[in-house]
């Protein structure tokens, strides 16, 4: 293949959507956390962001999140994620992370055809034959003022609410999660969200920990650009 015709075989690039890597849970289910990372679309630089999330409370643990990026291109996405886990090792370690993946029991990547972009079923473990009782999570918008950073560039920002329509196999109309008032910075001009996946974890208490991730779609150079959110569920 001549290199004219490999130029046109490359993908055209649009805006940028990071990748995810759940990292895992505390012993008891208290804590999670998770790494995304890629590179910018704005300045083509590699990053990588990890949160660590208390899942009780719905807030970051002190120090968090955790953000690393460079300021030349000739350093790698490798680089910059090996720096990341460096700063996050201590929390990591504290809470043993590493030993309590969980399971993802759904995943809806923006690329993937099929799956509604507001709708996620899923039972609590993977197994086949499945066991136990299915859930249905779904995610609706609602509008929000603009931050003063986008305040010359939307007349109005999405912000999101989850509930569950379907809990241990019973109907239900159960809000588990709404924005405030006002949209946080870090989620740029923000103009949609989708339901990406679920990961759950069995923690030693007996409950079934439910961590919703949440595409954020955001203005980009040449599309909408794509980050993450998790969000603890309790059903």
């Amino acid at each position: 293949m001549g290199l004219a015709t490999m130029l046109v075989a490359l993908p055209a690039m649009a805006a940028e959507f990071s990748e995810f890597r759940s990292l895992g849970f505390s012993k008891d289910g208290s804590v999670y956390a998770f790494e995304e990372f890629g590179i910018s679309d704005s300045s083509g630089l590699a990053y990588s962001n990890i949160f660590v999330i208390d899942t009780v409370k719905d807030k970051f643990l002190p120090g968090t999140p955790i953000r690393v990026g460079v300021e030349r291109d000739t350093d790698s996405l490798a680089k910059v994620r090996k720096l990341a886990l460096e700063k996050a090792a201590p929390l990591i370690e504290e809470n043993n992370l590493l030993d309590h993946p969980g399971e993802v029991v759904a995943f809806n990547p923006i690329s993937e055809l099929g799956p509604s972009n507001d709708e996620l079923k899923y039972f609590e473990h993977p197994a086949d034959p499945s066991f136990g009782e299915p859930y249905t999570l779904t995610i609706e918008e609602f509008f929000a003022p603009p931050t003063r950073y986008c305040v010359d560039m939307v007349d109005t920002l999405k912000a999101f609410r989850l509930r569950f329509k379907v809990k241990a196999g019973k109907p239900a109309d159960d809000l588990v999660y709404t924005d405030g008032p006002e949209i946080p910075e870090s989620r740029q001009c923000v103009v949609g969200y989708r339901l990406g996946g679920v990961i759950t974890y069995a923690a030693e208490t007996g409950q079934t920990v439910h961590m919703a991730l949440v595409n954020v779609l955001s203005i980009g150079y040449e599309g909408n650009n794509g980050r993450w959110i998790a969000v603890p569920v309790h059903p």
